[in-house]
């Protein structure tokens, strides 16, 4: 390889004889005899060639890449009609880039390369022109010339001494290859006509190339004069139209003052507080000087229609009536009773004391379980104008608070647009989704909401676009949430969280029944009579299909079925539908959740414990085996760090309880213990599971089937203590879904049992856990003694 000395051994330099050259492939350049022109070269084996040729002042040859996207072109990706060039000048830059100044001599032809150098090296045979100079070959060169001159005409940037210089060259091969150094065409274009040796050929070759070229510059010559003439044109009309409005004032007739006039009369109809006003009349005095073809005559304009539209003191009357406001929440929603009476308690202190500063409410829950249209529910109640805004995937401030003027295209931010939509100072406003605020080098978005949601701070709210505060203390805000951990903690504070739970399965029955059945029908232009999903057909839907906190893929299911019924009816082969329990999975398929707990938990090692997700409770296995070994704890399923913590504390809690194992300490020393939690795709941590593993690793030591119809949570001490968890609620509906009736919970969690619906607890049996000697009186049947594995 080459080493960058510049210079070659001499055992190579003796191959180095005078009927070779070495060798540089270029890219795009083709350097005609005659011309001087710059290359820039980066190639080690490039670099090399022009060094030694530098070096033992030599000459190079530049031969043009087939495919410029070749790195180390070998011998068949070059052409083989080159120039012989002269180095000028070698430069190196400061950024380390090489680069030659050279002058074309003259055609070559490779006769073979040269193996074994640090560079490309070939034997050539140098070409001279080849053909008579007589007149026919004169006629082309001085018609050349012509062409050449007119183009140079054409050219703005032409130096005049070009057509000195090409009336100068005598000899038409020199003019030719002169002219199609200059020439607008692609690299092997010039390449071809490097290697046309006949002079004749080569003077008409380029002579076509010119006349293309010539047309083009003729045409775009013709365009610039035409915008030329246009631009005139329009400069005259602006003066004319100057004149006129000059007229038009003299005369008392001017479109635009009438305009303006509007402007101001809807500025004294916006009713905005004095100093906006100010700012408002600032800016139509301005605009009254602004030309009206200038742009910025339209953005002052825009922004005037801005302020003149926004309601600044339009109140929309607000009637609180709590019965109705009960009705209305029934009629939409079914459940959620907490929910309801908190919003009934909203509702009565905004009557009571309708100055007074309401808290923000923020609905956290599961998707599907209704967040939105409670918010929906409470514009109804209070006859008040709802309006929504999405902040899922939001990362840039100035989406909450707008634009600067200065920038073109600017416009207000989502709030003050909503504000405008809703055409009223106080409607129900939803900020959806505030768990997926982004942030990014715009700027941090929840951030400008403080000021948003701050009852102290809103009445006096700055947006960007406007540059005058606007009050937004009328403004009923209401939140969404999936994950409230997610939401930023000065945001969170702002807002009284309500948590949203899951719905049961009767509950689903019931919403399902009410409200999805006569909504998925209209929506696939059924009627009642048309198509009907039997009561047996809508519990098989949600039990085996919808696993779900929330009732949105049940209505996707409920669409499916309906979907069915209207295809038969379209095509005639029925007049209505009936869909029973029988032709759900003929429909929709087999069954997609099965009640798999007893399957899971028919072998020693197995238990059921309780999760919580972003979208709910789900119930988890925690599975236990034994395999020979030397003693260790192998870890499987994608565990977070506090999750195989609680993996260990589990072992070393069953290695003290040896005495209760029908099983040896040597026996622990010559197996490995491998606990596996199912669902490996799924990250998962949290102490919470440590009751379940603990369960599992005694089940496996003692040789005794868990119960299959008992789930468990709970965080473990090394003491042998359950401590408490959190998303009990959740936990306990999943559990419910999953067809268990009996919970294991941690006792210092029975003050969350009000949490859960009564319907759910009316369902479930709960067993409170003070240590993990409760957790396996209540795991194991109670005739089922410990045997040797």
């Amino acid at each position: 390889m080459y080493a960058g000395s510049g210079k070659l051994n001499s055992e190579v330099k003796k191959t180095v004889t005078d009927d070779m050259l070495m060798i540089v492939p270029v890219r795009n350049v083709v350097i005609f005899p005659g011309a001087v022109s710059h290359v820039s070269i980066g190639r080690e084996m490039s670099v090399a060639a022009a060094e030694q040729a530098v070096a033992d002042e030599r000459k190079l040859g530049l031969l043009l890449q087939r495919d410029p996207s070749v790195d180390e072109p070998a011998p068949e990706d070059l052409y083989s009609v080159g120039t012989i060039v002269s180095i000028v000048r070698f430069v190196t830059a400061k950024n380390g880039t090489k680069h030659l100044i050279v002058q074309g001599e003259q055609r070559f032809r490779t006769a073979g390369f040269i193996d074994g150098l640090p560079c490309l090296a070939a034997r050539f045979d140098a070409i001279g022109d080849s053909a008579r100079i007589d007149a026919e070959v004169m006629a082309r060169a001085n018609l050349l010339k012509e062409r050449a001159a007119e183009i140079i005409n054409l050219l703005p940037e032409a130096p005049a001494e070009f057509n000195d210089v090409l009336e100068a060259i005598e000899h038409p091969g020199a003019l030719a290859d002169m002219v199609a150094g200059f020439l607008e065409v692609g690299p092997k274009d010039k390449q071809k006509l490097l290697e046309t040796v006949d002079v004749r050929a080569r003077l008409d070759g380029v002579l076509a190339a010119l006349n293309e070229q010539l047309k083009v510059l003729q045409i775009s010559h013709e365009i610039g004069a035409k915008s030329k003439e246009k631009m005139d044109e329009r400069q005259r009309e602006y003066l004319l139209r100057e004149q006129l409005k000059t007229i038009q004032q003299e005369l008392g007739d001017d479109d635009q003052s009438s305009e303006l006039d509007e402007i101001s009369a809807a500025i004294e109809q916006a009713r905005m507080p004095e100093e906006v006003e100010q700012e408002a009349r600032k800016e139509l005095k301005r605009l009254r000087g602004i030309p009206e073809a200038s742009t910025e005559h339209s953005m002052v304009r825009t922004y005037l229609d801005w302020l003149t539209a926004l309601p600044w003191q339009v109140d929309a009357p607000e009637a609180v009536d709590i019965e109705r406001a009960r009705e209305i929440l029934e009629e939409d929603h079914y459940g959620l009773e907490k929910i309801k009476r908190r919003i009934l308690e909203y509702l009565a202190v905004r009557k009571l004391n309708p100055e007074g500063r309401s808290p923000i409410l923020c609905f956290s829950g599961p998707p599907g379980v209704g967040k939105t249209s409670l918010g929906r529910s409470i514009a109804r109640a209070l006859g008040l104008e709802f309006v929504r805004a999405s902040l899922g995937g939001v990362h840039d401030e100035a989406e909450i608070r707008g634009h600067r003027r200065t920038y073109v295209g600017s416009m207000p931010g989502s709030i003050i647009q909503s504000i405008r939509k809703a055409g009223t100072s106080n409607p129900v406003f939803m900020l959806d989704e505030m768990d997926k605020l982004g942030a990014g080098f715009h700027g941090d978005p929840s951030s400008a909401l403080l000021e948003v949601l701050d009852p102290e701070q809103n009445s006096t709210f700055a947006d960007n676009y406007l540059g005058v505060p606007y009050d937004l203390s009328r403004v009923l805000f209401i939140g969404t949430a999936n994950v409230i951990d997610n939401v930023p903690g000065p945001l969170r504070d702002r807002m009284e969280v309500i948590e949203l739970p899951g719905y049961t399965q009767d509950e689903k029955l019931e919403i399902a029944q009410r409200y999805l059945l006569a909504r998925q029908r209209e929506a696939n232009g059924l009627g009642e009579a048309q198509a009907r999903i039997d009561r047996e057909a809508l519990i098989e839907v949600i039990d085996g299909y919808t696993r779900e906190a929330g009732v949105r893929n049940l209505e996707r299911e409920i669409g499916a079925l309906f979907r069915h019924a209207a295809m038969r009816i379209a095509e005639g082969s029925a007049e209505s539908v009936d869909i029973g329990l029988a032709d759900v999975a003929e429909i929709i398929g087999p069954r997609k959740f099965e009640r798999e707990a007893q399957m899971r938990t028919s072998v020693p090692g197995v238990a059921t414990g309780l999760a919580w997700t972003p979208v709910g409770g789900d119930i988890l296995f925690v599975e236990t085996s034994a395999v020979p070994g030397k003693g260790q704890l192998i870890l499987t399923g994608q565990l977070g760090d506090v999750m195989k913590e609680s993996a260990q504390a589990a072992i070393s809690l069953a290695k003290g309880r040896l005495d209760q194992l029908p099983i040896e300490r040597g026996w622990l020393e010559q197996n490995d213990l491998h606990l596996h939690v199912p669902a490996g795709a799924i990250p998962k941590d949290g102490p919470s599971a440590g009751v379940a593993m603990f369960v599992s690793v005694f089940s496996l030591l003692s040789n005794r089937k868990v119960r299959s119809d008992i789930a468990m949570t709970g965080e473990i001490s090394l003491r042998g203590l359950v401590l408490p968890v959190g998303g009990i609620k959740e936990k306990a509906l999943a559990a419910l879904r999953a067809g268990i009736r009996t919970v294991l919970l941690p006792a210092r969690n029975r003050k969350d049992l009000q949490d859960i619906p009564e319907s759910a607890r009316a369902e479930l049996e709960f067993v409170w856990l003070e240590t993990i000697e409760d957790a396996l009186a209540a795991a194991f049947e109670p005739n089922d003694t410990a045997r040797a594995a």
